[in-house]
């Protein structure tokens, strides 16, 4: 089975990875733009061989694993390039307008829309881990416009590499993302800049950052090439999010600046529910 990966990043290289470890009879070849990534992800056996996009006529499967504004150009020449019997499957973050790119592409049904909700702040062939995939959730938009063998053949490598399907419309998708996982990272990116701005004049501020502003700030060390043109793809359900996030950040200055702290109690106590929605997640998740 030869797999092409196009992208030798976090989530290209987990899944080069991972794939070798559940199929033994896979090649995997690798294509990126970055010469140094090829070269890297060869070096720690990511990958099998180097390869070219003219060499795609050759694949069983490609997986395209790079940013999301060239991704949808790239899986256009991909479907132009591949045999009738490929499958080919992205994992960006935003969902509608690769969908809608490829609407009318005569290859449309080798082509499966996919999301793996996995990752790290990480990037490059360095930041690839075993096992990244295992027990996550992998959105599928429009699955039945895939053929259905070619379906099959997806859910085979998503199943054995512990993955758990959840079946979207692409729109829907780019929704609800924005509110769990982009306004997630813009927050951290912000709070980042704040406490670096604040920094220049209060050198000590850094060493009183404990664990929490750490955790909650670890997203801003992400990679701007990935995440600018995803805001971009996304600019109203992220502008929409951030709204409503605006907006209760706002009442709670007033709050403080009212001295109602009674009712920042109640706020607080009632956003604690978080908890149970989070536990409910992780109880369902197959050990």
């Amino acid at each position: 089975m030869n797999i092409f990966i196009i992208g030798l990043g976090l989530i290209g290289g987990s899944l080069a990875l991972d794939i070798q470890q559940e199929f033994k009879n896979a090649t995997i070849y690798g294509i990126d733009s970055n010469e140094e990534h090829g070269d890297l992800a060869l070096e720690k056996r990511i990958i099998h061989q180097k390869a070219t996009s003219s060499e795609l006529k050759n694949a069983d499967i490609v997986i395209i694993a790079i940013p999301v504004d060239v991704s949808q150009e790239v899986i256009l020449k991909t479907l132009d390039n591949i045999s009738d019997t490929c499958l080919v499957f992205d994992v960006g973050s935003t969902k509608e307008a690769i969908c809608n790119a490829i609407k009318n592409h005569p290859k449309r049904r080798n082509f499966l829309a996919t999301h793996p909700i996995a990752g790290t702040e990480f990037s490059g062939p360095n930041a690839a881990l075993t096992n990244l995939f295992r027990n996550k959730t992998n959105i599928i938009c429009e699955v039945e416009k895939t053929a259905f063998k070619l379906q099959e053949k997806a859910l085979d490598i998503f199943s054995k590499l512990g993955m758990r399907i959840r079946y979207m419309d692409p729109k829907s998708h780019d929704k609800h993302i924005a509110y769990v996982s982009h306004l997630s990272h813009i927050s951290s990116f912000m709070l980042g800049k704040t406490v670096i701005e604040k920094e220049k004049n209060e050198r000590d501020i850094f060493d009183m950052a404990g664990s929490g502003f750490a955790s909650t700030v670890r997203l801003a060390k992400s990679s701007p090439a990935m995440w600018t043109p995803i805001f971009e793809q996304n600019k109203e359900n992220v502008i929409e999010s951030l709204n409503e996030y605006i907006h209760n950040l706002q009442q709670f200055k007033t709050l403080l600046e009212n001295n109602d702290f009674p009712e920042i109690y109640t706020e607080m106590e009632n956003t604690n529910h978080i908890k149970q929605i989070l536990n409910g997640i992780l109880e369902v998740v197959p050990q």
